[in-house]
This record gives C-alpha cells, structure tokens and sequence, in this order.
C-alpha cells in the first residue's frame, strides 16, 4: 500500500464516522503549494463555503501559499464565510492527512475565530 492510498483509505474511515454525526464538515486538502478548506452540507453534500490560498482575497494577505501563516489565514477565512452562512459547529475532515503542521494551523485558525469543533 502506497502512502497515497493509506491516506485515502483513513479519510474514507473518517468520513464515513462523520456522517453519522449529521453535521456539516470542514474538509481540508493540502498540496506541496496550496491548502484548501470546504464546508461541505451533512445533507446533500454540496459546498457550503470554501476558501484556499488560490483565491484573491487570501492571496494578497500572504507571501507563500505553503506554510503555517498561509494556512491560518485560510482557517480565519472559511470562518468567517461560516458565520456568515449561519453555521458555527462543525466536523473537521482531515481528509487522511496527519493533525500536524498546517492543517493543525488551520484548524486552530478557524477555533479562533468562532467554528467549534
């Protein structure tokens, strides 16, 4: 089993503990370049919200789309759109990756500023 596959075989386990929760979810996936964050409906499963460091808004506050501070403004970000939506409890869907670096910065980000996990 390659590390790719591992990764999709935890998230797979994760989501399928989520759904039963029938809350929305805050799922991130990061690249080597970009992280990305969407809140997704416990419904239907359509995006809520979404935020990553591709987007106009986020980029002009960051140097580099790949470290810590650039994943704290993206968990600030997805945030306030949810607040804005009316949402302010979710469950936070890793996507497999490890709580660790910037997607813990990123959740952090967006505990601070009002999503409970």
């Amino acid at each position: 089993m390659d590390k790719k596959s591992a990764r999709l075989r935890r998230a797979k386990k994760t989501r399928s503990k989520i759904a039963e929760l029938k809350m929305p979810r805050l799922s991130v996936h990061r690249t080597a370049q970009h992280i990305y964050a969407q809140l997704i409906s416990a419904e239907n499963g359509s995006v809520i919200a979404s935020s990553s460091t591709v987007q106009a808004d986020v980029k002009k506050e960051i140097n580099n789309g790949s470290n810590k501070s650039a994943a704290a403004a993206v968990g600030k970000a997805i945030a306030e759109k949810a607040k804005a939506a009316g949402i302010t409890s979710v469950a936070f869907d890793r996507s497999g990756f490890k709580y660790h670096g910037r997607i813990q910065q990123l959740a952090e980000s967006a505990r601070e500023n009002g999503l409970e996990f």
